[in-house]
């Protein structure tokens, strides 16, 4: 037989799209082509592969050999074809029979010496294989992520993992080869191990309710406040009041963290993410991009809590750049050859300081030294419309020195605050279906009927604050969940008050 076969996977988003590799081995001219739109670390592996097959005892015949990676217009990337394209070298010039071929689909990169080394995006490859009844064989250092597909009810592995080449063609002519322990793999499936805890923050009260307003409803928060009040703090702990990660969420989660190249560990798999870049980050860091895509922070803290701090350093187009995510909850990223979509269903929590010395305008000790226009152009660094984005804006004073002297304590622990956030969450589940924060326009006209009180005070609310249509419907949305953590069947005119207390900023946008 001078043709194979070779069955892999690309990447694509957090997809895994089949990859055909043929390869043809005919007299001629000595050669090894690669076609199939392969990038330069693609067609270096005709290298890496010669070394291999030779390393491993095997011979590279002078034949004239191609490798055509199928379909043609999908962009391939990285080293996880070498595996593939070394097997069907071997199998087209008769040096393997693998007759059973057709039930694997192989990944993986070769080392000059015929070892398999790891490759980025394999979770999404293994579930893809899955659907389809085939079997993965991966490189040994993938084991933990792979085994991450073994979390779900009554799963059996759909992997095999090997440690090189020999290994590779033992198993395609149907030896067994001694696989890790997959022991106690769930046990720490609904185990939240947070160092952190709600507790450890004193005093700021009105910022730890607003905390659970957030994690109860799914709703964005600002918080505005002088150095060492306690925002990074705050919003450190705000992911620890969040409920487990579902076994489908945390599979999406993995799939953005495979593909990014970012380790993944069966420990604490269900924990929600927790991302903080730094402000001199760029768009393509925030959002995704690249010659070839990949996920930005807003996709790694998919599920989980992505926090901004120091919000006016940002860049101002990266933040822009923000807007259409937050709403969509996903970033489309489209390239000449090739369109991705990455999710980004995470939950925005921002900080800044209310001026640029960092203090309040009425600061009692008068450490603020800026003029009205310096705060002004200070605070017009936040846009308009990213502002409008962000449902909760909250004022966060200095903490008590009573509190520092521990005159006060901690308040209540995280588990205690979550309990009541699930519960929250289950109410909002049985009624509607979704979170508040994910309420339609027609479902907030069906779960929020307003009294005469409340429409007077929201009429009287949007005059004065010149809230948007989208910053109106925002007001609804939290005063829904203040009305479910209150277990109240319908929302009330204190309910609407408060909600439009956490709006304070839209003060900014009308004065812009």
């Amino acid at each position: 037989m001078n043709l194979a076969e070779i069955t892999s996977r690309a990447l694509s988003g957090i997809d895994s799209p089949k990859v055909s590799v043929e390869v043809h081995a005919s007299n001629g001219l000595p050669s090894f082509s690669i076609v199939g739109l392969p990038e330069a670390s693609v067609k270096e592996s005709k290298d890496r592969v010669r070394s291999a097959l030779l390393s491993s005892g095997f011979e590279f015949p002078p034949k004239r050999i191609t490798v055509n990676l199928a379909p043609a217009d999908l962009p391939k990337s990285g080293g996880r074809y070498d595996l593939p394209i070394a097997i069907g070298i071997l199998i087209a010039t008769g040096q393997l029979n693998a007759v059973n071929i057709i039930q694997f689909e192989l990944i993986g990169e070769l080392a000059l010496n015929g070892l398999i080394r790891p490759v980025k995006g394999v979770l999404p490859s293994v579930l893809a294989a899955k659907k389809v009844g085939r079997f993965c064989i991966l490189p040994m250092d993938n084991h933990e992520e792979a085994s991450v597909s073994l979390l779900g009810d009554g799963d059996q592995a759909h992997f095999i993992l090997v440690n090189d080449l020999k290994e590779v063609c033992r198993v395609l002519q149907g030896e067994s080869i001694p696989q890790p322990a997959m022991n106690s793999l769930k046990a720490s499936l609904k185990t939240l191990n947070y160092v952190n805890d709600l507790s450890d923050v004193v005093g700021q009260y009105q910022a730890k309710r607003v905390l659970e307003i957030c994690a109860s409803g799914h709703h964005s928060l600002i918080m505005v406040g002088p150095p060492g009040s306690g925002k990074s703090m705050l919003a450190s702990r705000l992911v620890t009041l969040l409920p487990p990660l579902t076994h489908e969420e945390a599979i999406e989660s993995a799939a953005v963290r495979s593909i990014s190249n970012t380790d993944i560990r069966v420990q604490g798999f269900h924990q929600r993410s927790y991302v903080s870049p730094h402000h001199t980050s760029s768009s393509a860091a925030l959002v995704g991009g690249g010659s070839y895509p990949k996920p930005g922070a807003i996709s790694l803290a998919h599920h989980g809590i992505l926090f901004l701090d120091e919000l006016p350093e940002f860049n101002r187009n990266a933040l822009e750049a923000l807007r259409e995510p937050l709403e969509a909850r996903y970033v489309d990223i489209s390239r000449v050859n090739q369109q991705v979509r990455f999710p980004a269903d995470c939950l925005l929590v921002t900080a800044m300081n209310p001026s640029p010395s960092g203090f309040f305008a009425d600061d009692p000790l008068g450490r603020c030294s800026d003029t009205p226009d310096q705060i002004h152009r200070y605070q017009k660094k936040i846009s308009g419309p990213l502002l409008d984005r962000i449902d909760l804006h909250l004022e966060i004073p200095p903490v008590d020195v009573s509190d520092l002297q521990g005159e006060g304590d901690g308040g209540e622990k995280s588990t205690v605050v979550r309990q009541r956030v699930i519960a929250v969450r289950e109410r909002q589940l049985v009624r509607q279906g979704c979170l508040n924060s994910a309420l339609s326009v027609p479902d907030l006209q069906r779960y929020v009927v307003l009294d005469a009180v409340s429409k007077d005070i929201l009429k009287r609310a949007v005059n004065q604050l010149g809230l948007s249509a989208r910053g109106y419907h925002r007001v609804l949305r939290i005063a829904r969940t203040l009305a479910d953590m209150s277990s109240f069947e319908s929302v009330s005119s204190q309910h609407i008050a408060e909600a439009l207390s956490y709006r304070s900023l839209d003060r900014l946008a009308t004065r812009r």
